[in-house]
């Protein structure tokens, strides 16, 4: 690890500052768990329902301010965090035995961040951050980054938001330190709200996308499992989620069976201690429990949740231990579990997984992570739900990668599964006439059931149908007709178009509609 330096930077914020009672700044000595620094959530909440807010936490103590890391090729050092240090992707691989496969795997893997409102240096703060560590380029020019907004189009962003934007830069930088070979597809949605979230999942997925990193959540609530089935469920696609960075409790998406739920650790760095030169604890600010809303799916086993646990898996997340970002022309220390959940993604796409529910694949092969047996999120009566201990437990999940093995994909027949698409895209309705666009269903490993079709977005004063109102692999097409009245709102809006299968599984497609 690369001890960090004190150096002026330039045009880097100055904060109201505080340090914390106790805290000292001295380089610790090893083995010794630091006090916890000062840090502000970046997106403070709450939120209103049907909203979310990202989890990601920025230092603001004396100890960080101002500093900034050293960079790739310095001589190695223990890490010294009460002196501005922080960690750097040469630990972060070293810390979860993951450097063999950051240098030889990822290619073709494109891992998308799924974040709210604009983040206008994003690309450029991202150079500036793989040039400084000696990662490979990532520029929309080579093909290695894309940023789009949540109808998939490279342009038409929307309003900038400063928590947000400082959310987006920890997770490309996070991809960047833990799979350097991987592109990396940015999706920024209109809003916080969870609908405009899990449309840009879904667009991500269109996209290409292998991976699906989201570093947000909200409050779980009764209609959770219809979002979950029309955002959140794409098979063969790991979809990974923050657990939240409150303490004991429960968060959507991460609630969701079909999504990997990360919660967090702090990472303390040990000199001289043998094979692998970290510990991990968990961090109190995870989150965990019981959904009160899904299922518990088929592979989770434990007796204290008749539902749904989480989480599934955990990574570094305490600020404390937190790690560097650059970001708006500056260099910051971040935690939260929105540094986990780029993390872990990445660690799916160096892994290659496409299992059918790749949630699923690291409680196949528990032993392949590192477990974390202390700490503790919250108050539960001192069970597993909220207290670290041998094998599984709320706030940690089964453990932190110990390489890829616990999440390549387990050798399994394919499952079958359909996916729509719908053209044309964009369509112009004038008021008082219709337009037609054609849905297609497309089978994939021999999916042979019906589909019902549904539409949602329709701006007052216009009607749709569908001819036939369902499709299947023998009858493929179906004609979605939109009529606008004489009074219908000009405007231009998005349509989602929703397929739902004989076993309830959902998939969505969506389409512009210009009134005029």
């Amino acid at each position: 690890m690369r001890r960090g330096f004190l150096r002026p930077l330039f045009a880097v914020a100055l904060f109201s500052l505080a340090l914390l009672p106790g805290v000292a700044l001295a380089a610790p000595p090893p083995s010794v768990t630091l006090p916890p620094q000062a840090n502000v959530p970046v997106c403070p909440g709450p939120v209103v329902h049907g909203n979310a807010r990202c989890f990601a936490h920025r230092r603001t103590d004396a100890g960080a301010v101002g500093k900034a890391p050293a960079p790739a090729g310095a001589v190695a050092a223990p890490n010294a965090f009460g002196n501005g240090g922080a960690y750097d992707p040469s630990y972060l691989q070293s810390a979860y035995n993951l450097a063999a496969a950051a240098s030889s795997a990822g290619g073709g893997q494109t891992v998308a961040i799924v974040d709210a409102y604009d983040a206008p240096t994003v690309e450029s703060d991202l150079a500036y951050y793989r040039n400084f560590f000696a990662l490979p380029p990532c520029t929309t020019s080579n093909g290695c980054f894309h940023k789009v907004n949540q109808s998939g189009v490279a342009g038409s962003y929307p309003s900038g938001n400063s928590g947000w934007a400082q959310e987006i830069s920890l997770d490309v930088d996070m991809v960047s330190a833990i799979c350097p070979n991987c592109h990396i597809l940015l999706v920024e949605a209109n809003s916080n709200s969870l609908a405009d979230l899990g449309t840009s999942v879904n667009t991500a997925v269109a996209l290409g996308a292998t991976v699906v990193s989201n570093s947000y959540g909200g409050s779980e609530y009764s209609g959770e499992t219809n979002d979950d089935a029309a955002y959140y469920r794409h098979p063969g696609i790991p979809v990974v989620a923050s657990t939240g960075d409150n303490g004991y409790g429960v968060q959507f998406p991460a609630a969701s069976s079909y999504v990997t739920a990360v919660g967090g650790t702090t990472l303390n760095q040990v000199t001289n201690s043998g094979t692998r030169d970290a510990t991990e604890t968990a961090w109190s600010g995870a989150g965990s429990g019981c959904s009160a809303y899904f299922a518990k799916p088929s592979w989770q086993t434990d007796a204290g949740c008749a539902q749904r646990t989480v989480g599934d898996v955990a990574a570094v997340a305490d600020p404390s231990t937190g790690v560097w970002v650059y970001y708006n022309n500056g260099w910051y220390i971040f935690g939260g579990t929105s540094v986990a959940s780029p993390i872990v993604a990445s660690v799916y796409a160096l892994a290659g997984n496409t299992a059918t529910n790749p949630a699923a694949t690291p409680y196949a092969s528990p032993a392949q992570l590192f477990d974390v047996v202390s700490g503790s999120n919250g108050s539960c009566g001192g069970s597993y739900l909220c207290t670290a201990g041998a094998g599984y437990d709320g706030p940690t999940g089964l453990g932190t990668p110990n390489g890829t093995a616990a999440f390549a994909s387990a050798a399994t027949a394919p499952q079958p599964y359909f996916t729509l698409s719908a053209s044309p895209s964009p369509a112009t309705v004038y008021r008082g006439s219709a337009v037609n666009y054609t849905v297609t269903l497309t089978a994939v490993n021999g999916y042979g059931d019906s589909v019902q079709l549904s539409v949602s977005g329709l701006p007052s004063r216009t009607y749709a149908s569908f001819s036939p109102a369902s499709v299947s692999p023998s009858s493929t097409t179906s004609t979605l007709t939109v009529q606008a009245t004489s009074r219908a709102p000009r405007g231009n809006y998005t349509l989602t178009i929703t397929g739902t299968g004989a076993d309830g599984t959902r998939h969505t497609t969506n389409v512009q509609l210009t009134v005029r």
